[in-house]
C-alpha cells in the first residue's frame, strides 16, 4: 500500500523538483499539490492523504501560513500527519512547531534523501529531525532575547516585519486589534526596542525574518 502525500510550497520549481525525485518511489503517491493554505484545505478536504509535506511561510491563503496554519490544519485533520519542508532555521521556530504536535521538520538545504527519510519514518509513527534541524536545535542560548517571548508575539512581530499590518493580522490570527497591539508591544518591551524601525532591524538581523528566532513560553 502507498503512503498519500500532498505537497505544499508557493514556489512551483521547488514542487516540481520535490515530484521528480518522490515519484520513482513505488511506496509514495502524490495525490495533489498546492501553492497556499487554501488550497491545503481543498485538497484534504477532497483526497485521502497520510501525509502533508508543506512550507512554513506560504502567504497567500484564506489560513494564513506559519503556526496559524498549522493549528488549525492539526485541529481540522487530527489523524494527519504534517511534515515541515522549510527554510526555517531558528531553534525557537522548530520548538513551536514541534510543541503544535508536527512530527517532522527539514530544513530544504538538506539532500532530499532525508525527506524520503522522514516521510516513511513519520508514516510509522515515529518523528524526525533533518541534520540541519538537529544541529539548530542544539544551539540553546538562554540569554537570547527572543527566548523572552511567547509562540504568539514571536508570530505576530514576524507577521509584522514581514509587511502585514496589525487589522491583518488580527484578522489571520482570529484575534482583536486590541489583542495583536498588545502582544506587538509587549514583545517590543520584552525585547527592549521602542521604535518600529528598530523592530525591522532587530527581526532581520536575529533571523526572526526568513529564518531565526527563540521563545520560551507557548502560551499567548
Amino acid at each position: 500500500m502507498s503512503i498519500k502525500l500532498i505537497l505544499a510550497d508557493d514556489h512551483p520549481i521547488l514542487v516540481a523538483g520535490v515530484q521528480y525525485e518522490l515519484a520513482a518511489l513505488r511506496t509514495l503517491d502524490i495525490v495533489g499539490t498546492a501553492s497556499n493554505s487554501t488550497e491545503v484545505v481543498s485538497l484534504l478536504d477532497t483526497r485521502p492523504c497520510d501525509i502533508l509535506v508543506t512550507d512554513y511561510l506560504m502567504p497567500g491563503g484564506d489560513i494564513g501560513d506559519g503556526l496559524n496554519m498549522l493549528s488549525f490544519l492539526l485541529r481540522r485533520y487530527p489523524a494527519l500527519h504534517i511534515i515541515v519542508f522549510t527554510t526555517i532555521d531558528n531553534p525557537a521556530m522548530v520548538s513551536s512547531m514541534l510543541e503544535l504536535g508536527i512530527k517532522a521538520v527539514l530544513n530544504k538545504a538538506d539532500e532530499i534523501t532525508h525527506l524520503i527519510t522522514a516521510i516513511h519514518t513519520v508514516y510509522a509513527g515515529s518523528s524526525y529531525l533533518s541534520p540541519s534541524i538537529q544541529e539548530i536545535c542544539m544551539r540553546t542560548d538562554a540569554s537570547s532575547s527572543t527566548q523572552k517571548l511567547s509562540r504568539r508575539e514571536l508570530e505576530v512581530i514576524r507577521l509584522f516585519v514581514e509587511g502585514a499590518s496589525i487589522n491583518e493580522i488580527a484578522n489571520q490570527l482570529n484575534r482583536t486589534k486590541q489583542t495583536i497591539s498588545t502582544q506587538k508591544s509587549s514583545a517590543m518591551r520584552k525585547l527592549g526596542i521602542q521604535r518600529d524601525a528598530d523592530l525591522f532591524r532587530y527581526a532581520y538581523e536575529s533571523g526572526l525574518v526568513g529564518g531565526s528566532v527563540t521563545t520560551e513560553s507557548p502560551s499567548d
